[in-house]
């Protein structure tokens, strides 16, 4: 029989949101905000707590299998023999989110994700009816579902078929021979090569990487993933391959397949498991080969909020209250990479109101955001940031995002928009806060104009997080922890966040490795940051001149902030990161 839903403990009103604020899991607060925010957006509270990540997924899940009343599983480590996990074929799984892990005798376990998807219930009774079983049912995670799928086939398994297939097919390095005859295009059509490259970029996004880099090394192509900031090699395949892969990728961003003694830039598009995923590529021609390196954007991935990115306290509430004046300049700072448009996009959802205008102009739009008007460069055809910028503004914006300042005539609009009654959003590469307002002057923009438009300057870093599942408490070296004492002798024990006792020893986290994080310790990322609001004794120092940089860093202490390496600290006392991960982020 299909799983019904129990009534009899938990009564038939109760709500998901009830048992997860019954059990600690989520605050008043958090369940006010959601209430509105699905008031406000349409949107089911239940969708919204999937998409917000206010409760760990695992949590998640054992508060759905009280409410339908089935047993919950965590899939993690489990290994599942074919003959099992083919009872129910992949296609199936994928499209239903259903797996078969276990049986016994005629009893076949099935995972699902959602117990209440009635087509999927009908297609595993027929299986049922047909095989002669009885179904017991289990909830599982969309995580745990995934990691049995890829059981289906393994990455090199899936590439070694291919590769056979190329060899069958007269063999790949023959047929790159004859490229004369029948030209490097169709050459790359073949399906083995055509199933090889899509085979990558799928493993790329199943495994949360941010950038495939293809790339020759001696006599074989290493394929690897930058996954949490950190590359790992992959996959390793015959040097022969490489000119077919590279050409493939070409061909997919419409390059020019035959140059190969300049580098080239193209993008192209493709969904995986219901995605729409954005691949920006650049070729680079290297002494004997090319590489290749695809940044990986998924562009209809849900927007997070500030909470989960990793702000709060002061961070947070200075943030928020910048966000909200009338107009203004924010800017974000820091490398390429350090989640500076993330950022950016939470702050726009928090503004993201029908009263409201708000126009984007980016390289490239990261997330497509319902309600607000993106527009992305073209410097082919003359769009460019400063172009782009001068025509939003004859188009009655209130709020305007500039994905990036980078030349004087941008900073001079960006300005200039703050200062006529616009909220004004953007990035700039400085190491630090402090750096923002030098780097401003040297695009030539006058100290008294920096002063009256600019509302705060923030700079943030990403750092690994903590794998909550295999965390255990650490000791840090001596001389390290000796450091990290130095770091926050000065905050003042006020400042100090709820929670934290900066008693010795101090008390540091690290995970022990295991298969959900594929033993590195870490799963996913955190932002750590600083924030300088421009508060008027900043807006004297910036008028003044002098040593900018100093006296911005004195204020900025007297605001009672924290800087990014002592928020990294904070977080690792709370057992979010390591001291090592923020030592590293916040290396001068």
């Amino acid at each position: 029989m299909p799983p019904t839903v129990a009534t009899s403990s938990i009564g038939p009103e109760t709500t998901l949101v009830d048992l997860l604020l019954k059990d600690g899991l989520l605050t008043e607060d958090q369940v006010d905000s959601l209430l509105q925010e699905s008031q406000r957006t349409q949107q089911p509270v239940n969708e919204l707590l999937e998409t917000r990540n206010l409760v760990r997924e695992e949590d998640l899940v054992r508060e759905k299998s009280k409410l339908y009343n089935i047993p919950y599983i965590d899939l993690f480590g489990r290994v599942v023999r074919a003959e099992i996990l083919n009872v129910v074929s992949k296609e199936l799984a994928e499209n239903y989110h259903m797996v078969a892990f276990n049986k016994s005798e005629n009893e076949l376990s099935v995972a699902m994700v959602d117990p209440s998807n009635f087509r999927a219930l009908e297609a595993i009774e027929f299986i049922a009816r047909k095989n002669h079983f009885r179904i017991k049912y289990y909830l599982t995670s969309q995580s745990s579902l995934k990691y049995i799928i890829r059981q289906y086939e393994s990455l090199s398994a899936e590439v070694e078929e291919a590769l056979k297939g190329a060899e069958q097919e007269s063999e790949l390095q023959k047929s790159m021979l004859k490229v004369e005859e029948k030209g490097l295009e169709e050459v790359v059509k073949t399906a083995p090569v055509s199933k090889m490259v899509s085979v990558i970029l799928r493993h790329a996004v199943e495994g949360k990487a941010s950038d495939v880099h293809i790339e020759p090394v001696g006599d074989e192509t290493r394929v690897r993933f930058r996954i949490d900031g950190i590359l790992h090699t992959s996959l390793v395949l015959p040097r022969n391959v490489h000119q077919a892969i590279v050409a493939r990728v070409k061909v997919l961003s419409n390059l020019k397949i035959d140059e190969t003694r300049i580098p080239q830039d193209g993008r192209f598009r493709m969904v995986i498991e219901g995605h729409d995923i954005d691949y920006r590529i650049s070729t680079l021609p290297l002494v004997n080969n090319e590489k290749v390196v695809m940044r990986i954007l998924d562009t209809s991935e849900n927007l997070t909020n500030l909470d989960v990115l990793g702000f709060d306290g002061k961070t947070m509430q200075a943030m928020k209250e910048n966000v909200k004046k009338s107009h203004g300049m924010f800017l974000s700072t820091g490398p390429t990479g350090s989640g500076k448009s993330t950022t950016l996009y939470a702050l726009l959802d928090i503004l993201n109101e029908e009263s409201v205008n708000i126009v984007t102009l980016e390289d490239p739009v990261e997330y497509f955001m319902r309600g607000i008007n993106q527009s992305q460069v073209n410097p082919e055809v003359g769009l460019t940031f400063a172009a782009g910028l001068r025509s939003i503004l004859r188009q009655d914006p209130d709020i305007v995002m500039v994905g990036e300042i980078r030349d004087n005539e941008t900073a001079e609009l960006a300005v200039h928009a703050a200062l006529t009654g616009h909220i004004v959003f953007s990035t700039l590469h400085t190491n630090d806060a402090f750096g923002a307002i030098p780097r401003l002057i040297d695009m030539k923009i006058e100290p008294f104009l920096i002063a009256s438009s600019l509302n705060v300057v923030m700079a943030q870093r990403l750092v690994r997080r903590v794998c909550h599942h295999c965390i255990k408490e650490a000791k840090i070296p001596e001389l390290l922890e000796k450091e990290v004492w130095q770091e926050i002798t000065n905050v003042g024990e006020k400042n100090v966040p709820p929670g934290i006792k900066l008693t010795k020893p101090l008390r540091f986290f690290q995970g022990q490795g295991c298969v959900r994080c594929e033993n590195s310790g870490y799963k996913g990322r955190i932002a750590i940051a600083e924030v300088l609001t421009v508060t008027p004794e900043v807006k004297r120092i910036i008028v003044s001149g002098g040593n900018i940089v100093d006296n911005l860093r004195e204020e900025f202490k007297h605001q009672g902030m924290f800087s990014m390496r002592q928020d990294g600290i904070f977080k690792a006392l709370r057992g979010f990161t390591t001291v090592e991960e923020v030592w590293d982020a916040t290396r001068s």
